[in-house]
């Protein structure tokens, strides 16, 4: 049996090479995909999310918008990172598919009911669509078969300011709510969790996309360059890899202008990775808060290792894995799925 996954995402370059990750494994069932803002607004977000089903020729998959902004803060979004409509140069046509009628909260709850034990939630943006399902069914954290979530990061700087993530950043309240809602979890079924200090070492360079564009059998094999002019967009003949290629593209120019070099980190694919392969990741427990009053640490997810809480753990922090095996899966899959997608002519 495939391995049902309701995706919650706010696409996002990452978020769409993570659900390109899922849609190209064999053992994925992807039952729904929630909208959450956060790289770009929730309606663009959605408005990627069917985007991305049409250019894969994907069967009918539930997408559901969600709320339009945090719990409590205003919405900030990101298109300096991500593009104008977050997927970087890539576009998408308006989609002839409809939105799910229900909210991506009251989704979450009616198909985790439908199939109590058998779902992996997978979030790989703001939290805000779990926290207001929480909210309606506090049962859900016993009722998913597990939950992987990227966010936050443990021992090892933000992204966004000096102690915070992206994803938590964004809506630090929703992250507490589930943290502290996963503390009645049982212990095989805490949270993944997928933070920077693993993520930041999943580092696609330009050499990936020949290697990728080679598995799809598509043409011409166009090497990506620093030296590129930026903006240049790819004349692959394969629309798959034309988009991953278009995508990256922009995530490579955008850490090159931040110095990170010209290569860009895969946060969300590896996140969806592991949610499939769980032995990917090596991990440990901690008790897991957010920090929602710190003058200059609010936001910041704080692992508590040693027990100094008392409180037991409510979360499986990676803290390693192997990234040159992620990306031979991520580029055998992809490539493979592209090429049946889109036969070479």
């Amino acid at each position: 049996m495939r391995q049902k996954i309701i995706m919650d995402v706010d696409t996002g370059i990452d978020d769409a090479l993570a659900m390109l990750y899922l849609l190209a494994s064999s053992e994925a069932e992807i039952v729904a995909i929630a909208s959450t803002a956060g790289n770009v607004p929730a309606a663009q977000v959605a408005a990627n999310n069917l985007g991305l089903l049409d250019l894969c020729r994907a069967p009918e998959i539930e997408v559901a918008l969600g709320a339009a902004a945090p719990l409590a803060v205003p919405l900030r979004t990101t298109e300096d990172t991500h593009g104008p409509q977050g997927v970087g140069y890539a576009e998408f046509p308006p989609s002839p598919r409809a939105l799910s009628e229900r909210s991506a909260a009251r989704m979450w709850v009616d198909l985790v009911r439908e199939h109590p034990g058998e779902i992996v939630g997978l979030c790989t943006g703001p939290l805000t669509n779990l926290a207001l399902a929480l909210r309606l069914e506090p049962e859900l954290p016993r009722m998913l078969k597990r939950l992987v979530v990227m966010g936050g990061t443990f021992g090892h700087p933000g992204n966004t300011t000096p102690t915070n993530e992206w994803n938590v950043h964004v809506d630090p309240e929703a992250w507490k709510e589930v943290f502290d809602a996963f503390a009645a979890a049982p212990a095989d079924r805490r949270p993944l969790v997928c933070g920077l200090n693993v993520t930041e070492t999943i580092e696609m360079y330009p050499e990936h996309l020949p290697r990728l564009a080679e598995r799809a059998e598509s043409i011409p094999v166009q090497e990506v360059s620093v030296d590129d002019t930026p903006g240049t967009r790819s004349k692959a003949s394969n629309p798959i890899v034309r988009f991953v290629t278009d995508a990256v593209r922009f995530y490579f120019e955008f850490h090159r202008a931040y110095d990170q070099g010209y290569l860009a980190h895969m946060h969300d694919p590896f996140a969806a990775a592991v949610a499939l392969d769980p032995g990917l990741a090596v991990t440990r427990p901690a008790t897991v808060d957010v920090e929602l009053t710190g003058a200059i640490t609010r936001g910041a997810t704080i692992a508590d290792w040693a027990g100094m809480w008392g409180r037991e753990p409510n979360a499986d922090i990676v803290i390693g894995t192997d990234p040159a095996q992620f990306f031979d899966r991520l580029i055998a899959r992809v490539g493979d799925y592209a090429r049946a997608v889109y036969p070479p002519a």
